[in-house]
């Protein structure tokens, strides 16, 4: 089979003595050998509520897995399964994963709910799971197997509160957050944030990811007298809640959590709407101008023709590194659990390595809007020592 294949990504890697990897000009022709490829099972909820998360999920590890095959020995292939927003969808397609028996590692679903379910399963086959959820419980159940390539919520509501009312000036906020797993994390953690700066929510609500109106928390985040709105929701509900934010005449500043940084997000709404918001992430690529985030971004646009975000990025930076660890050797899950508890991996969005309980995240970003466009710029960087400090 003839492979013909260009790639042209730099890397610009900044760390701890200054050292620099560059893929480029990758143009291959020739023959691979005739091993079967190294198949990665990637969960992810490609419909449902989740759908734009989990589809940013899905194009990530596909992306990665091209690019890992394309410069390294071996070739692998990302094998993605729709575990829609149903735990038991995701208890079946883990299930499927280990049919031949137990891979190096998994790919998890970016829905907290269903990685709660997956985790004591992952534990039971000694299985490592992967995972870009930033629900704060995963890392805090005692489980070797489990590493968060995307920070969790005790760094991204430090990042989120600490902006809010450092940089935005917000001293009476109002919590607007998901009913799910995903939002009753964030929501303790931006609150337990909050009181580290000495200030308390006016209001706080929870709404389901299905509702379609949210005029009444609205009235009742306005009657609270907040001088802001911290958002901690799913992408739809995002963009819903903001849309009638703005179309009630509410001005307020609004700072919300990572869902708001994808561009998916934002071209659900018009350019004046996003006047005054900001968001966390972990990364935002779209917003980059240089780097190796800049370079994964240019990569994906030109694979996906849209405009990636930092799942996508968490994602394959994911796959990346379990490539990598596959490629040094460590082809069973007890050598790939040890190889990603002890290591430290430089990816596109950020250096990656445990902090003993399975996160390997640590950076935060807030992204604003101008509101004269969709595009989003990068306000403020946090970087965070592994310890949380």
């Amino acid at each position: 089979m003839t492979l013909r294949l260009t790639i042209c990504i730099q890397w610009k890697l900044r760390f701890v003595g200054a050292a620099t990897l560059i893929l480029t000009a990758l143009a291959l022709t020739g023959h691979r050998a005739a091993a079967e490829p190294v198949v990665v099972s990637v969960l992810a909820p490609i419909t449902g509520f989740l759908a734009l998360e989990g589809g940013a999920q899905r194009n990530g590890a596909v992306l990665a897995a091209e690019h890992a095959s394309a410069k390294g020995p071996i070739a692998f292939d990302a094998d993605v399964q729709d575990t829609t927003t149903a735990p038991d969808v995701a208890i079946s397609a883990f299930r499927r994963a280990l049919r031949d028996g137990a891979p190096p590692g998994v790919l998890g679903p970016i829905l907290g709910s269903q990685m709660l379910a997956l985790l004591p399963l992952a534990d039971q086959a000694g299985v490592p799971i992967l995972t870009i959820s930033g629900t704060a419980a995963l890392t805090e159940m005692g489980s070797p197997n489990i590493f968060r390539f995307f920070p969790g919520d005790a760094v991204v509501k430090t990042a989120h509160a600490s902006y809010a009312v450092s940089e935005v000036g917000m001293k009476r906020p109002a919590i607007l957050y998901q009913t799910t797993a995903y939002g009753q994390s964030g929501r303790a953690q931006l609150a337990a944030a909050l009181a580290k700066l000495g200030v308390r929510p006016v209001y706080e609500e929870g709404l389901p990811p299905t509702a379609k109106d949210v005029s009444a928390a609205l009235a009742k985040v306005k009657a609270s007298g907040a001088d802001g709105v911290l958002l901690h929701l799913h992408a739809g509900p995002t963009a819903l809640t903001i849309r009638q934010a703005r179309e009630a005449g509410m001005t307020l500043p609004i700072v919300a959590g990572s869902a708001m940084h994808q561009p998916t997000t934002a071209a659900l709404l018009t350019p004046d709407m996003l006047a005054g918001v900001c968001a966390e992430s972990g990364s935002a690529p779209a917003a980059e101008t240089e780097g190796p985030a800049f370079a994964f971004a240019e990569a994906y646009r030109a694979r996906f023709e849209t405009e990636p975000d930092a799942f996508a990025l968490a994602e394959y930076d994911a796959f990346t590194v379990l490539a990598s660890v596959i490629e040094a050797g460590a082809d069973t899950p007890e050598a790939a659990r040890q190889a990603l508890t002890s290591g430290s991996f430089n990816g596109a969005a950020m250096t990656y390595a445990s902090n003993g309980k399975g996160d390997m995240a640590h950076d935060a970003v807030i992204v604003c809007y101008d509101g004269q466009s969709h595009r989003a710029r990068i306000a403020k960087r946090y970087r965070f020592a592994a310890d949380g400090r």
